[in-house]
């Protein structure tokens, strides 16, 4: 167990959690949403510091992260639980591995220092926190991050954004780089699918870019949920109004957890999703989940050059001329170096 980082004392034994946009009130012996984070004695405790239940060299554009380092890998490692209980997430088994087994935490113990030594062995240009919201054991990922930045290693959030302004600003001082999940763009989407609302998000992106954090966002689209051109062009418009310059994945979905009911999302869907995207002004669109289908690529937006050749997750080319066009010499927003 660790104290918490940034929960408020009540004088009635309470706290307050402030790291989520749930900013849970706990009371003594009790849990927040995430199922990590407990009340014991009126003091804060995260009980999933230092252990770890995966750990992996993924690459980079795995997170998905295009315009970050690309080509290089990322030491990707991932507590259990999760302030969200997405219905159709991939990791269910972890993320709900709390609610799912009368409060355990699993997890092999492991400490910051021996984080980054194995991410420098690895190879790993960068650690990135994954696979569950890692807001939810921000601690661990707080003090692994300030010593892996002494280390020349990047650090990569790929979150859901429902985060508050408090750790936001709390947090550039180790994060590099984050993938935000926007989801949906109407709370309807985000209350019964995920139980948490929009704006959080919303705010969270914003704020990111504001802090100087590269971001990029991803939509995973799922037939018949938020899957019109209107909600699509809504969500485009939005990262439109923080910047042009935000990479949009759009991603395709397949039938998971307690989400099977609805079919995979055609790659048509795809398409138009990106049309829109560049429609709206975004200068960065990316298709997911459907590999070798074109929309992995990046292009210049001044001249259309292929810049970057993609296959999945593997890069088959790359023309980029230290983060310039080598046609034109337009530059391409990210961190190239």
């Amino acid at each position: 167990m660790k104290e918490a980082y940034l929960f408020e004392k009540r004088p009635d034994g309470k706290v307050k959690c402030n790291l989520c946009g749930h900013r849970c009130t706990i009371s003594s012996g009790k849990r927040g949403i995430c199922q990590v984070r407990e009340n014991r004695n009126g003091t804060l405790y995260s009980l999933v510091y230092g252990r770890l239940i995966s750990q992996n060299n993924d690459p980079i554009e795995k997170k998905p992260l295009f315009h970050f380092l690309p080509g290089t890998s990322s030491f990707s490692i991932s507590t259990v639980g999760c302030n969200f209980q997405c219905k159709h997430c991939q990791n269910w088994y972890i993320s709900q591995y709390p609610r799912l087994n009368n409060g355990q935490i699993a997890g092999d113990e492991a400490t910051p220092e021996q984080v980054v030594k194995d991410a420098l062995l690895s190879g790993a240009r960068s650690i990135s926190y994954t696979y569950v919201e890692p807001t939810i054991f921000y601690e661990f990922a707080y003090d692994t991050g300030k010593i892996a930045r002494t280390e020349g290693l990047k650090n990569v959030f790929v979150s859901n954004g429902y985060m508050t302004e408090e750790t936001c600003r709390h947090s550039t001082d180790f994060l590099d780089g984050i993938n935000i999940d926007l989801k949906a763009f109407t709370d309807k989407f985000y209350k019964e699918v995920c139980k948490a609302r929009l704006q959080p998000v919303l705010d969270s992106i914003k704020l990111m870019h504001e802090l100087g954090i590269w971001v990029e966002v991803t939509t995973l689209i799922i037939p018949g949920w938020n899957d019109s051109e209107a909600e699509l062009r809504e969500i485009a418009k939005f990262i439109k109004s923080v910047s042009s310059s935000i990479p949009w994945h759009v991603t395709a979905f397949h039938p998971t957890y307690k989400m099977l009911d609805r079919p995979p999302t055609p790659v048509s869907i795809l398409r138009r999703a990106r049309e829109i995207g560049y429609e709206e002004g975004l200068r960065f669109v990316y298709e997911g989940n459907v590999p070798g289908e074109g929309g992995e690529n990046t292009y210049c937006p001044g001249c259309n050059e292929l810049l970057i050749k993609r296959y999945g997750f593997t890069i088959l080319e790359n023309r980029m001329d230290n983060g310039r066009c080598p046609k034109c010499g337009e530059t391409i927003e990210g961190v190239w170096s």
